[in-house]
């Protein structure tokens, strides 16, 4: 495997050096920039539509089943088809979808049935996008460069997401958006800065040389996806690691992702503001856990995987203070200490599984890792949109205690703690 870019078969001395990585990163970052704009106006849509924290379940809910349904699939399709292309694919339904919404909302003529149509589309596209988005760092880098290239690409994401929020919030708000004067120019508006970005992603990709070729044989769908739950089956240390997400996923994803919007929206005065200034902050401490887990010396391998289940049970114990807060402020704080520990977290990860993955078998783990930290996702959206009504601060309390017990649980089992210790893959 030689990078794009090497000179004479070596390894260029920076990630950054990579033509093919250069293109990759800076499309991935206009493209995650744009869209955190959704991100905000989506469950800003739902709720203007319907006021019911239920309805803005539901939506995020129908994303996520087909995207936990299919992910299998598409990770079977990026090894057979290549991450560059799969992802160009993706890109190029959701840049006809949110373009159709964005222009549905401008009309005027938006309806919560189509918001569940909307969902439904990208969801779909997600679920090839996300195993190819994970499989085309290693396809264009050496092995060496990706700690540096998952820190690039990974910590520009985050970077979005700490300023994206909080420009969509502006721009939503300015259009004429709060609680109190429901509006949704500015949530057209929003929609149609994400369609820009997945337009200037697609025309980096298509520049792209690398990342093009299949790794793998054609064969049929249930065969290639066997072969990939094999390999998993055969790792002590990745099948409980995608428990572990599992858990942590049930327990506090669809607590933040129904319960922020909600918490902004009916008790803090801000409004759509403070819901962007919180996931900017979440966004921003991401950032600085992946500054971390790139710049500060790796822990030894015997203390590696208790080192990063320690990190996320610092964010879970941030979820539970989340429950006695009352002010934009303390929120915010939060929610930085909490993207902290889940962006550190994240980087050691993934950097550690792609070392360890075959290329041939990169897409189909990496939709296996993907499906286990989205596959409860939906449950949990669902659940968490019943029980907000009941209570928030309850719900919220209960479940980042459960995951700060989760992880430094796992962090004393065998598997978690030799997780450092486990042989990189050579090709």
């Amino acid at each position: 495997m030689v990078a794009s870019g090497a000179v004479g078969g070596g390894v260029a001395r920076s990630a950054l050096g990579v033509r093919d990585f250069r293109l990759l990163w800076f499309g991935e970052a206009v493209s995650a920039l744009g869209d955190q704009f959704a991100l905000v106006a989506l469950p800003w849509l739902a709720l203007v539509l319907t006021g019911s924290a239920i309805a803005l379940g539901g939506v995020l809910a129908l994303m996520a089943i087909p995207r936990a349904l299919l992910m299998l699939v598409g990770g079977a399709y990026v090894d057979r088809l290549s991450p560059r292309r799969v992802m160009a694919a993706s890109n190029a339904a959701r840049l006809a979808a949110v373009t159709v919404i964005a222009l549905i909302v401008i009309a005027g003529r938006s309806e919560l049935w189509m918001l569940y149509v909307f969902a439904l589309v990208f969801g779909v596209a997600d679920a090839f996008f996300y195993p190819a988005q994970q499989s085309i760092v290693p396809a264009l880098l050496e092995p060496e460069q990706l700690g540096q290239g998952n820190a690039i690409v990974q910590g520009t994401g985050q970077l979005a997401v700490f300023l994206g929020p909080a420009i969509a919030g502006g721009l939503v708000a300015a259009l004429g958006t709060s609680g109190a004067h429901p509006s949704i120019a500015g949530i057209g508006a929003a929609l149609l800065v994400d369609a820009g970005s997945f337009v200037v992603s697609l025309v980096c990709l298509t520049l792209i040389h690398g990342g093009g070729a299949s790794q793998a044989a054609a064969e049929p769908i249930v065969d290639a996806v066997r072969a990939g739950m094999r390999f998993v089956w055969n790792s002590p240390t990745l099948r409980i690691a995608i428990l572990i997400v599992m858990g942590i996923n049930l327990l506090v994803v669809g607590p933040l992702d129904v319960g922020l919007p909600v918490f902004a929206y009916s008790r803090l005065p801000e409004g759509v503001t403070a819901y962007g200034m919180m996931m900017s902050a979440s966004g921003g401490g991401a950032l600085i856990g992946m500054l971390a887990g790139g710049l500060l010396p790796t822990p030894r391998a015997t203390l590696f995987g208790p080192v990063v289940m320690a990190v996320l049970a610092l964010s879970g114990l941030g979820i539970a203070a989340l429950s006695v807060v009352s002010a934009t402020l303390p929120a915010v704080v939060l929610c930085g200490v909490v993207g902290v520990g889940v962006g550190y977290a994240n980087l050691s990860f993934i950097t550690w599984a792609q070392r360890r993955i075959p290329d041939a078998l990169m897409g189909r783990v990496m939709s296996l890792l993907m499906l286990g930290s989205i596959g409860l996702v939906p449950v949990s959206q669902v659940i968490a949109g019943a029980l907000v009504q009941i209570s928030l601060p309850g719900l919220l309390l209960v479940a980042g205690s459960l995951m700060a017990a989760l992880t430094l649980g796992a962090a004393t089992t065998p598997a978690i703690r030799r997780m450092g210790t486990e042989p990189i893959w050579e090709p």
